[in-house]
């Protein structure tokens, strides 16, 4: 099976890691810690939920697009791998939404 683009855009990120924050904006946010990685996540979220209720599709791609790399980064910043979020998923395929949601611990 082909590498997909989000496994090639979470092993960059992995690379920025170490990189030096002058030349690299991952690299950059990652140095500034995790809180800040989740603070820009939740930012790119609300941009993302401004665009689907205002109904721009171009605007809301692009606001996804942002969405899905800061939650890579997020993740890198916690060493959450990719892998680990769809084997997740995978476990949860077949299952009503609404059981796995009562099968939760809370």
């Amino acid at each position: 099976m082909p590498e997909h683009t989000l496994d090639r855009l979470a092993a960059t990120i992995a690379a920025r890691k170490g990189a030096d924050p002058d030349t690299s904006w991952t690299a950059k946010l990652l140095a500034k810690g995790p809180e800040k990685c989740a603070e820009k996540f939740g930012e790119e979220a609300v941009e993302a939920i401004i665009e689907a209720v205002r109904g721009d599709r171009e605007q809301l791609t692009a606001e996804a697009a942002d969405v899905l790399f800061h939650l890579l980064v997020m993740l890198a910043s916690r060493d959450v791998a990719l892998a680990d979020v769809l084997a997740e998923l995978d476990r949860r395929d077949g299952t009503s939404g609404l059981v796995e949601k009562a099968g939760r611990n809370t």
